[in-house]
């Protein structure tokens, strides 16, 4: 997986060395990767259509051999040796693209990080970070929301690997080097006087250091200042604050949630939502109809806008796909029963 991932990971840094902006690189590179694997694509789309076409007749063995499994295994088998359906036709190339998807992920995350630790080294250095935006979005590496300030979370510093660190830390200048241990220094007491991030140990013994030297310096406080007025937001069961210096306007969640429902429109069979003998398949499907789209809203609204643009541009790719497709498939189906109309009128 890892080989995987920095593959793709040297394929977005190709694509910004020619644009020189990461947002734009994530566009094109998600165009790149949904175009390969549109074969899979097109046979996984074929399969579910099929399946959607023989349920009902699936359901109505169900019902008439509700009580001999055996004989209802058979004429199923039967029912798909007639249609030339494989129950693997719809699942297959999906399992396939997995190891390819979870490898974007890890790509996106790897870079993300990188430039967020980046970012915390120019604040350690006395420094302000020249953030790179992306059309609304100011920091692209923190979340399109007024409720993720436009620099990096102190609580997000605890799930970026210390092997991160070390490489950013063994890439700055000896001189960068020397400022960040000074900056450390002045603002925490038992400092030991030096940086180790080659192992987790050291690691973890540090961070807490590094986050309470951020809190003091003036430029990072003013960029995670909370708005007057908006410091905390009681939602029940949760609590929000609006930064003054906020990174995003939430539009990326707002469009990811609606392109996962839209393609759930277009292309249901991928939601689940395929016909049902009774009522609890018809739940289940209602389920996963808002199910995905509040997931996505949930998981862009959590993550960088990096990885929030990417999730949109992959639904929007993948719903005028599957819309071509299906048109594509419905005038071919219709091919037949039109010839057979106009055999029988000559006729």
């Amino acid at each position: 997986m890892s080989a995987i991932t920095n593959s793709l990971t040297g394929v977005i840094q190709w694509i910004y060395s020619l644009i020189h902006n990461h947002g734009w690189s994530i566009v094109i590179f998600t165009l790149l990767i949904r175009t390969v694997l549109m074969p899979l694509d097109i046979s996984s789309r074929k399969g579910m259509r099929k399946m959607a076409k023989i349920q009902p007749q699936i359901n109505a063995l169900q019902k008439k051999y509700a009580n001999d499994k055996a004989k209802l295994q058979q004429k199923q088998s039967e029912l798909m040796r007639k249609e030339r359906y494989n129950p693997l036709s719809g699942c297959l190339p999906l399992l396939i693209q997995m190891p390819i998807l979870f490898a974007m992920f890890g790509a996106m995350r790897l870079i993300a990080n990188e430039q967020i630790v980046d970012q915390v080294f120019t604040f350690l250095k006395g420094g302000t970070p020249q953030y790179e935006g992306w059309l609304w979005v100011k920091n692209i590496w923190m979340a399109d929301s007024l409720f993720a300030s436009v620099a990096p979370n102190l609580n997000a510093l605890q799930v970026i690997g210390h092997d991160v660190w070390h490489k950013i830390w063994t890439l700055m200048p000896a001189a960068d080097q020397q400022l960040v241990i000074s900056s450390i220094s002045q603002h925490v007491q038992d400092f030991a006087g030096a940086v180790d991030f080659s192992n987790a140990e050291a690691f973890k013994a540090l961070l807490p250091q590094i986050q309470a030297t951020l809190s003091q310096m003036p430029a990072y406080v003013a960029q995670t200042a909370p708005m007057p007025g908006f410091e905390n937001i009681n939602l029940i069961i949760f609590s929000l604050k609006v930064f003054a210096q906020f990174n995003g306007l939430l539009i990326l969640p707002v469009l990811a949630g609606s392109s996962q429902l839209l393609m759930t429109k277009v292309n249901p069979q991928a939601a689940g939502q395929q016909p049902a003998a009774g009522g609890q398949g018809a739940g289940m499907g209602n389920f996963m109809k808002y199910f995905f789209p509040l997931f996505s809203v949930y998981i862009t609204l959590t993550s960088n806008a990096g990885f929030a643009l990417y999730w949109v541009t992959s639904n929007l790719i993948a719903t005028a796909m599957s819309y071509f497709i299906n048109l594509y498939y419905d005038r071919k189906d219709k091919l037949p029963a039109a010839n057979e109309l106009q055999e029988g009128t000559v006729k």
